[in-house]
């Protein structure tokens, strides 16, 4: 698969830093207030270990600051079982029903993220295992490595190799952002563990000196 020189900047700039939460909802305060109730809360050895993980781990990607505030300074146990129910039960698409294919579908890529994508740290941590958590498979992938995609490179940034293995995921349209989206992914360890580039043209800085 050929990559398309115009479609190249469309490779989401604007997304390459996704935050682990959404931006505060409003009458919630500021990101700093929310991260220290967090904290907080992960530090509490009066929490019980499985609310710290499903807050930091299982749902890191999709929860928002409004639902992270509420659930960070929920005192009992039992209202903690109650949100997660209700977390769920929001985003459940067939609401009342037994099955909530949301949930099902979001704990099959979190698997599938521990699975293929763990480096030096787990699948779900990655940049690939974030996007791959949050908007599920691409529809296409696009693999280059550093000795044979050397054409393919020369292409995009006009130099004989790059010498980091990298990919491109591309979605046809994502709900909230649009059609035609491209998330580039670059092995700059060469561990394993691909991230996402945070400069605007960041292959020319993987060119051959």
């Amino acid at each position: 698969m050929r990559v398309r020189n115009r479609r190249l900047p469309i490779l989401l700039s604007i997304f390459l830093c996704i935050p682990l939460v959404s931006e505060p909802a409003q009458g919630q305060g500021s990101l700093a207030t929310l991260s220290t109730s967090r904290r907080r809360f992960m530090h509490d050895p009066n929490v019980k270990e499985e609310y710290k993980k499903w807050l930091s781990q299982d749902v890191a990607w999709i929860i928002t600051d409004e639902e992270m505030a509420d659930f960070v300074n929920l005192s009992r146990d039992q209202q903690r079982d109650e949100f997660v129910v209700a977390f769920w039960a929001r985003r459940n698409p067939n609401p009342g029903a037994p099955e909530n294919k949301f949930k099902e579908e979001h704990y099959r890529r979190l698997a599938y993220a521990n699975t293929h994508f763990a480096a030096s740290v787990p699948g779900w941590k990655t940049d690939r295992g974030r996007i791959y958590i949050m908007y599920g498979p691409p529809d296409t992938v696009d693999r280059h490595y550093s000795a044979a995609g050397s054409e393919k490179a020369s292409s995009i940034v006009g130099v004989v190799a790059i010498p980091y293995d990298w990919e491109l995921w591309h979605y046809r349209f994502i709900e909230g952002i649009g059609k035609d989206v491209t998330f580039k992914f670059v092995d700059t360890c060469a561990c394993g563990e691909y991230q996402m580039p945070v400069e605007k043209d960041d292959l020319k800085k993987y060119a051959p000196k």
